[in-house]
């Protein structure tokens, strides 16, 4: 039964029988204190500092596997599938190559977006297949904005979707984020209570033919 940790900005920590896997450490730079969180792999979207801080990361028991682009992984029994996008929407002439990370542990296929600034084409969605539990930018800035975000869950049908990379009060970013009210209201949430940890197994997942279902984390300390 994986659990999940929200850390703040776009960093989750994923927590299952064989190993951890961590996404997107960030750096002291953006206002927010990430701790120094345990991971045996971590997964890095693209090359910047409030994404890439894996010294801020403390290896469980041997050397930390770092995965930094496309291809596919096995680690620990985890398969990680790292699929290339782009950081914004005119093929990566502005701010360069985005890397969407499928993570499949004990049956349960989480997708961490990064900082994707686009729709997804056909062979990417092919690429990612089937997701259970989406995790997805949603305030803009660097990365898609709110009805961005609800295009791009509405190609992906994920089970579940826990928004990221939305404004939080001690932030400091070049580019200012849209609060996480924002998306809630694109996507006609209006009732819900934070959570601190989530864990999922396959049958305690929404089923098939059942509504997208968006949950929201508190940050924590790593």
């Amino acid at each position: 039964m994986p659990d999940i940790h929200y850390l703040g900005h776009s960093c989750f920590r994923l927590k299952g029988r064989n190993g951890i896997v961590l996404c997107d450490p960030f750096d002291r730079s953006i206002g927010l204190e990430l701790g120094r969180p345990t991971a045996h792999i971590v997964t890095i979207s693209h090359q910047h500092a409030d994404h890439n801080y894996i010294d801020g990361v403390r290896p469980v028991r041997d050397d930390i596997f770092p995965i930094n682009g496309p291809g596919e992984y096995e680690i620990r029994g985890i398969l990680i599938t790292g699929v290339s996008t782009f950081h914004d929407a005119t093929k990566g002439s502005e701010r360069g190559r985005n890397t969407v990370y499928v993570i499949h542990i004990e049956d349960v296929a989480f997708c961490h977006l990064g900082d994707l600034g686009h729709e997804l084409t056909k062979r990417q969605l092919e690429e990612i297949g089937n997701v259970d539990v989406l995790f997805v930018p949603v305030g803009g800035g660097e990365t898609i904005d709110p009805a961005g975000a609800s295009a791009v869950m509405s190609q992906i049908e994920p089970r579940v979707v826990i928004p990221m990379h939305y404004a939080l009060g001690q932030q400091s970013l070049e580019q200012e984020l849209a609060p996480l009210s924002k998306f809630l209201h694109e996507v006609g949430v209006k009732e819900h209570e934070p959570e601190e940890k989530l864990s999922f197994t396959p049958s305690s997942l929404p089923a098939e033919h059942e509504e997208m279902r968006v949950m929201i984390m508190r940050p924590v300390s790593g």
